[in-house]
């Protein structure tokens, strides 16, 4: 097992804070114990995808995988630079968040960061400040329209509670160091307020209307208005066949199911990570998203003990966050 080792990220600068900066920590560090959580369990059923009958079979019969260890993922890796970013700087200072996840991507480029990260990261560890050019030359000028930037913001969304515009604002920042697409952009702003919602440990209603009234227009928030008005009777599975699933791992193809999931399971995070799981696809990206922002109001506190034993430790700077 490996385990990504990271500089303790300091307290941030003193600075007088506006309402909208206040920061929430503690609810940030449930949102990432989570999201580790559903990272490493995701990326269990991988290996069983090749009978994928028998991997839905074992996911709807609950069979928790048996590995003894469950290493995290990119997905993780790169939401905890998020994260330390913030706990250094109490805000998203692009061109120091692009050298942290660069660094992050160099101490350990094994953990399935995909083609486009692969491309663009060691760039960036030579040249950060050139985040805005090398990221918008990524698939042929476009940028990226990946989910990559959704799956690491969740505990961002929690940190700025207080207020989800300024969460908005600030995944939007977080999310153009690497993804240039406005819909990559756009699955970063859904997370990120979905998140800031539920931190407040109270069931939102109506939490992907309200994730789609904050997205940017176009397929990201047409899915998430999709996702509104699936009948109170589908399954996981109809959801993902209709909203999908992540496997193309486009921020449309994955966020509004991931929500839809996230928002029938608001105060239970193992509920909602086995229905995430039911949809396959990008299953440790659904699932991290999920943990993300589920966790953001429960945490892992009733997470079985043994799962939290299997699951790749954090960096011991995240228990010392308040």
């Amino acid at each position: 097992m490996r385990i990504m080792t990271a500089t303790p990220a300091p307290n941030p600068s003193p600075t007088t804070p506006t309402s909208n900066s206040i920061p929430n920590p503690a609810a940030a560090r449930r949102s990432i114990e989570a999201l580790a959580l559903g990272d490493a369990f995701g990326e269990r059923w991988f290996p069983l995808f090749r009978d994928r009958r028998r991997a839905y079979d074992e996911i709807r019969a609950r069979a928790v995988p048996e590995e003894p260890r469950w290493p995290w993922t990119d997905d993780t890796a790169m939401a905890l630079g998020v994260l330390s970013a913030l706990n250094e700087h109490g805000k998203i200072d692009r061109t120091q968040l692009a050298q942290t996840l660069a660094d992050t991507f160099l101490s350990d480029p094994g953990r399935g960061y995909g083609s486009g990260m692969h491309e663009l990261l060691p760039s960036l560890a030579a040249a950060p400040s050139s985040w805005p050019s090398a990221t918008r030359a990524l698939f042929g000028g476009e940028g990226s329209l990946g989910n990559g930037a959704a799956m690491r913001v969740a505990p961002l969304g929690a940190w700025f509670s207080a207020d989800p515009d300024h969460a908005a604002e600030q995944a939007r920042r977080s999310a153009e160091v690497t993804h240039a697409h406005s819909q990559g952009i756009a699955g970063a702003v859904a997370v990120a307020v979905a998140a800031a919602l539920t931190a407040r440990r109270a069931p939102i209603p109506d939490l992907l209307r309200q994730a789609a009234d904050r997205t940017p227009p176009g397929p990201v928030r047409d899915g998430l208005t999709h996702a509104t008005e699936l009948p109170p009777a589908t399954t996981p599975r109809q959801a993902a066949d209709l909203l999908g699933s992540g496997r193309r791992i486009r921020a449309d193809d994955t966020v509004p199911f991931a929500l839809w999931c996230a928002a029938r399971h608001q105060d239970d995070l193992i509920a909602a990570l086995w229905t995430t799981a039911e949809g396959l696809g990008d299953v440790d990206t659904t699932c991290a998203i999920v943990g993300g922002v589920v966790g953001a109001a429960t945490g892992v506190s009733a997470v079985p003990a043994d799962w939290l034993e299997r699951r790749e430790p954090l960096p011991a700077w995240v228990a010392q966050m308040p």
